[in-house]
């Protein structure tokens, strides 16, 4: 069974930095990319960051580039989130998603499992 299960979510304040951790296990997933989206209340789920299979490419929603960065250690069968400077926009449940190819998905039509999800808060 694939489980893809996050944590590191939490409730900060406007410029603080949270980690997002995401364990994965029930296939192997260092072949494929990896990667983050997020859902605020009310509104769609988005794209956010993701990384290629070997950590070769990165891509990143604009509003997050220059104070996110995804990561991934296949050796722990895990992907990160380092979150950086955080701003209220960010508050939203963020999502672990592993895509169908090695290249880094962007659309939530590549996506091909989905963890339950972690709350991340940022007041101003």
């Amino acid at each position: 069974q694939v489980q893809l299960v996050e944590s590191g979510g939490g409730m900060v304040q406007a410029g603080d930095s949270l980690k997002l951790s995401c364990a994965t296990s029930g296939r192997d997933f260092s072949g494929v990319a990896m990667g983050w989206f997020r859902q605020a209340p009310g509104q769609e789920r988005e794209f956010v960051a993701s990384v290629s299979r070997n950590s070769g490419r990165t891509f990143y929603i604009d509003s997050v580039k220059g104070r996110f960065t995804v990561s991934r250690d296949d050796a722990k069968n895990s992907v990160y989130l380092q979150m950086n400077h955080l701003k209220p926009e960010d508050t939203a449940t963020y999502y672990c998603t592993n895509g169908r190819g090695p290249m880094p998905m962007t659309r939530m039509n590549d996506i091909d499992d989905w963890g339950q999800g972690t709350q991340v808060t940022v007041s101003s």
